[in-house]
Formats: C-alpha cells, sequence, structure tokens
C-alpha cells in the first residue's frame, strides 16, 4: 500500500494542470511523431494489459489457498496453488522487465526525435531569433517540454489501458466474491481519492515554486560563474552581497523542500490510515460473513488482496485527465518552435556558389532588422507580448561592388550599418529591397552550404567553443590532417604557442575562449579561417580592443588569410584600411563617400574628418 500512496504522491507532484484547450491538430501531429514507434507502443500495451490480468490473478489464487487449506485439501493441491502463484510472480517480473524496456527505448526514442526535431528547426532560425530569444528558455524546450511530452507514451499511455483493466477485472472479480463486502469498502475510497487530488494540487504547486526558486538559484551561480560575470563581481561587485542574495534564494530552496516534505508526509500517512481502515473493514465484515457460512475463508483474504489493487488504478485514473493534458501542452510548447518559419530559407533549386574567384555586389540594399514577432516568441523572450511595431531602416539603397581579389574597406561612425553588410554578405539576414550577389547571383539563389565555404567571417569577439583547439579548429573544416592544423596555425603565427602548452591541440581553450589572451582568441579565429580556405572574407572590427602588440601579431595573421581573396574589412581604425583597393564611408545607412585613402583625405569630406579625430591632424599618404 504503500508504494500505491508513493506512486500517487509522484504523479500528483508531476501534474501540470493547464486550462488550454488541446487541438485536433496537436493530436494528429502527436500521431504523426508517434507513428515510428507505433510497434512499441502496441508491445508496450499488450505487455500492461497482461500485467493487470496477473495482477488480479494472484489474489484470487491466494484465496484458494486458504481455501484448500481449510477444507483440507490433498498437500499436492496447496503445493500446485503456491507454484502457479509463484510461477505468476517470475512472469509478471519478467513482464515488468520487458515493459520497463519497452517504456525506456520508447520515451528515448520519442525523446531524441522531438529534440533531434527542435535542434535542427533552431539552427535554421535567423541571428534575430538568438539575439531576442533568452537561451534558458530555449533550452527548456528541448529539456523540460520534451521529457513531458516523453511522459506521455512512456507512463500515460500505458498506465490508462493497464489501469483500466486492473480495475475492471479486480471489481469483477469482488463483486462475484461477495457484493455486499465490495460495495460497503467502496464507500471509503472518495476518503482516499479526496485527498490525493487535493494534497496533490497542493504538491504540484509547490513542486512550480521549487522549479523557480531553484531557477532564480541557479541563474545567479550560472551568471557569476561565467569568466566575464566572475571578473564583473571582482571589479564592481561585493562578495558579501552577493553572497547574501545567493545564501536567501538557497533558502528559499530548503524552505520550499521542508513545505514539500511536509505534505508529503501528511499524504502518505493519510492514504496509509485509509488504506489500514478498508482492510480493517473488509477483514471484520468479511470474517463475520465467514463465521455465519455465507463467505468463504479464502474470499476474505482475496477480497482484501484486491482491494489493495483498486488504490493505484484509481488514483492514476482520477489523474489520468491531468497527465494527458499536461503531456499534450508540453507537445504543444514543442510544436509552437517548430512552427516558427525561419525567415532565411533555401529556396527550391538553389545552386552553389560559381567557381572560381567571387565578386560582392550589393544592388541597392534597403533593409531594417525585423520585428520581434517575426522571428521569436513571447514564452522565449519572457514576455506577455511581442514587440510588433516594423523595423528602422539601417541601410538605404547601398550600392558597391568588390571585385574578386580586391579589399574594400568600411568606415563610419557606430551604428552607421558596417556590421549590418556584414551580415547581409553571408545571408544571416535577407535584404528588404535590393539584392546582394555573391559571383554574380543572388545569395537567396544560392545554397546555404555554398555560402559557408565561399565566405569567412572574422569578428570582433574571436568565439570558441568550450572545447579541444582541435575541436574549435576542425569545425570550419572537419577533414583536416594534424599537419593542415598545424600548418594553419604557423600562418596564424600561433605554432609556437600551442606547442608550448602542455596538451597541445588537445588543449581546452575555456569558455569563450577564455583561457586564452584577445589576441590569441583572434588568431584561432583566423587559423580556423585559413583552414576553411574561403573566397571571401570578411573582417568585422578583427583588431578591434587589441593592444598594439597583438594588433601587429593579429594584422600579420590577417595579412596571411587576405592574399588573394576578395575582402571587405571593417574597421574603427582608419591605420588599418590605408592599403584598401576602396574605402567606403557610411553614415546613417547610406555610403556618403568612396575612394582611395589619399583621394578622400583631400576631399576633405567624412573621412578626412575622422581621421583628424583618431589623429588630430591629417597625415600624408
Amino acid at each position: 500500500m504503500e508504494m500505491t500512496a508513493w506512486s500517487a504522491l509522484s504523479r500528483a507532484t508531476h501534474a501540470r494542470p493547464d486550462r488550454r484547450a488541446v487541438t485536433r491538430a496537436t493530436l494528429h501531429r502527436v500521431l504523426a511523431f508517434a507513428r515510428p514507434h507505433r510497434a512499441r507502443i502496441t508491445g508496450y500495451v499488450a505487455v500492461g494489459v497482461v500485467e493487470a490480468v496477473l495482477t488480479v490473478a494472484s489474489p484470487l489464487l491466494a484465496g484458494r489457498v486458504v481455501d484448500a487449506i481449510v477444507d483440507g485439501a490433498a498437500t499436492s493441491v496447496v503445493v500446485g496453488l503456491a507454484v502457479t502463484i509463484a510461477a505468476l510472480a517470475v512472469l509478471a517480473t519478467a513482464l515488468g522487465l520487458v515493459g520497463r524496456y519497452l517504456s525506456a527505448s520508447l520515451g528515448e526514442g520519442l525523446i531524441l526525435d522531438l529534440r533531434t526535431a527542435v535542434f535542427d528547426h533552431v539552427q535554421r532560425m535567423p541571428v534575430a531569433f538568438f539575439t531576442r530569444t533568452r537561451t534558458g528558455a530555449l533550452v527548456s524546450r528541448l529539456d523540460n517540454d520534451v521529457l513531458g511530452a516523453q511522459r506521455a507514451f512512456s507512463d500515460t499511455l500505458s498506465g490508462i489501458v493497464s489501469n483500466t483493466v486492473t480495475l475492471a477485472l479486480a471489481l469483477v472479480a469482488m463483486l462475484t466474491l461477495s457484493w455486499q463486502v465490495t460495495v460497503l469498502a467502496l464507500l471509503l475510497l472518495p476518503v482516499f481519492l479526496l485527498p490525493a487530488r487535493r494534497i496533490g494540487r497542493r504538491l504540484a504547486a509547490l513542486s512550480r515554486t521549487a522549479a523557480v526558486a531553484n531557477a532564480a538559484m541557479t541563474g545567479q551561480t550560472t551568471e557569476r560563474f561565467s569568466a566575464p560575470g566572475a571578473t564583473l563581481v571582482k571589479l564592481l561587485g561585493d562578495p558579501g552581497r552577493e553572497s547574501a542574495r545567493f545564501a536567501a534564494r538557497a533558502r528559499a530552496v530548503r524552505d520550499v523542500g521542508v513545505r514539500t516534505a511536509m505534505v508529503q508526509w501528511a499524504f502518505i500517512s493519510a492514504l496509509t490510515l485509509v488504506s489500514a481502515l478498508a482492510l480493517a473493514l473488509v477483514y471484520g465484515l468479511g470474517g463475520a460473513y465467514a463465521l455465519r457460512g455465507a463467505l468463504d475463508p479464502g474470499s476474505v483474504v482475496a477480497l482484501a488482496l484486491l482491494l489493495t489493487r483498486l488504490y493505484a488504478p484509481l488514483t492514476a485514473l482520477a489523474s489520468a485527465r491531468v497527465d494527458v493534458s499536461s503531456a499534450l501542452v508540453s507537445f504543444e510548447r514543442v510544436f509552437e518552435v517548430l512552427d516558427l518559419v525561419p525567415l532565411v530559407r533555401e529556396r527550391p533549386g538553389a545552386v552553389d556558389v560559381p567557381d572560381g574567384p567571387v565578386s560582392v555586389e550589393l544592388d541597392g540594399v534597403t533593409f531594417a532588422y525585423p520585428a520581434a514577432d517575426r522571428v521569436s516568441l513571447a514564452s522565449l523572450e519572457d514576455v506577455a507580448r511581442l514587440d510588433g511595431r516594423g523595423g528602422v531602416d539601417v541601410l538605404h539603397d547601398v550600392s558597391f561592388t568588390v571585385r574578386p581579389g580586391q579589399v574594400v574597406a568600411l568606415v563610419g561612425s557606430s551604428g552607421a550599418g558596417k556590421s549590418t553588410i556584414a551580415s547581409l554578405v553571408p545571408r544571416l539576414y535577407d535584404v528588404d529591397a535590393g539584392a546582394v550577389r555573391l559571383g554574380g547571383v543572388d545569395v537567396r539563389d544560392l545554397t546555404a552550404a555554398s555560402i559557408r565555404r565561399t565566405v569567412g567571417v572574422v569578428t570582433q569577439d574571436g568565439h570558441l567553443f568550450h572545447e579541444s583547439l582541435r575541436d574549435n579548429l576542425l569545425l570550419a573544416a572537419p577533414d583536416a590532417t594534424d599537419d593542415d592544423l598545424w600548418d594553419a596555425l604557423a600562418r596564424a603565427r600561433l605554432a609556437d604557442l600551442v606547442r608550448g602548452l602542455p596538451d597541445g591541440l588537445d588543449t581546452v581553450v575555456g569558455e569563450r575562449g577564455y583561457r586564452f589572451s584577445g589576441g590569441e582568441r583572434q588568431r584561432l579565429t583566423i587559423a580556423r579561417l585559413l583552414l576553411a580556405r574561403p573566397r571571401v572574407v570578411l573582417l568585422d572590427e578583427a583588431t578591434a580592443h587589441l593592444d598594439a602588440t597583438s594588433e601587429a601579431a593579429v594584422q600579420a595573421a590577417l595579412d596571411e588569410a587576405l592574399e588573394g581573396r576578395t575582402a571587405i574589412v571593417i574597421a574603427h581604425r582608419l591605420s588599418t584600411v590605408r592599403g584598401a583597393d576602396c574605402i567606403l564611408v557610411l553614415e546613417g545607412g547610406r555610403v556618403v563617400e568612396r575612394g582611395r585613402h589619399e583621394d578622400l583625405l583631400a576631399l576633405g569630406g567624412r573621412y578626412a574628418e575622422l581621421h583628424r579625430t583618431q589623429f588630430g591632424r591629417p597625415v600624408a599618404a
């Protein structure tokens, strides 16, 4: 009976009531995900039905044993019945093992399908989606909601079938043995179900409170234990205040845990008491009938055992609606992400970037970053409603061409649109008007894979994954050999540094590469670029925030990376773009000047003004 109580407790704790209606379309999509697993689902349900039959058969056989003993039957009869009970127990154990395997393989298979579908879909989302979405909320869809959806098949589906069969068979058997005792015993069932439902809601509320409290506590530790967060606290924060905030959140988790433990104790105690009272009623009333000869002693034992078989299925079925609703809501939250249509999609019949040297052309490009309601979900941004206002144009009728092998520099004030252009060339976004072309072909007509192979980008943050140097480099060229890696490191002026590391190429770089200096991270990203061998290179403030020594080393590596390639270089430091074949000056999303360094200085316009701001006086070419 205690196991029955714990089962009911577990279901009540994990129930997540939701009053939103589940649509027929959601059910059809759920069935579509389940279709590849229908053989396991059928086997799982069949095993559950057989287990239900065995659950009811054992008490009946136990009653037969008691009757055989009372009637003085032959020893062989009693032994035979005992052997049968043992055989059924062994069979039930074996079926339990099979059922557990089917449940695990079904549930984990569904988790794999859902997580893969969500992961693949999210990878196709535009960068704007990631700039707006809370990472934790998105990861929760891959974790909590996928697990909630999985429970619909691994627990709820078979539970409904097997519990219904168990309940029906147990009731029929009890009514057959003694309908009077059965009816009176059933009168106590509401006393069992009411605390299960009421306390179950309380436990569910505590579970949600605990989740919020844990999220607050882990959120603080996640931010403070990251390299940038820890640095910020050490520079500006107060360790005592941080400790006090963490202690307050940890105490909230503790307090919820204590309340949950006490509610659980009350729940288990109440159910145990009710079951004891019900059994006392069966033994008392059934015993009285047996003494008057109206009921066999074995039937009394069978009734008592069958009564205990009613509590678990009744409790489970009572919460089945909530379980199903909760699982389907989890499915809907997963489908919500899958239904978010990526703004940047590969067209049918897309072609590869043409072979040979590649030109880059912007033709009358106008662009505004998409509004939130086009790229995100309110639930992923933790807001009540998304901002539906249209974006403001950041580029206005921008046109220029970078010929094969040419280096064009983009300069201008912050917010002028330089980095936006760098995002349009590799098609991280699509233009609102005009066209971006690679090799004379609109990027919207090119395959995403060929664009990735053609365009290489180095940004100012030099982002690296928390993996080994080898893994970070192989991201650009999975088939590269160690010789290729060392060659790229040498050309990026990093080979000596890596050889001096204890683990060499297997050195883990740390979160975002923070185990290396800014200049070293930049050169690692340049080495990755050299491995990729792109025909077009975009350098977006690649030497920003570096000291003179690091900048010199990075610039030398960049010169190696740019050799013979079509390049667009974005820089605030005008000293790094003096040798460009053409310099474009952007202001307010428009090209206001273009020409070589000397010509722009002689023009005395915006470029000359920027130059005076940085150097104090004009510098001869």
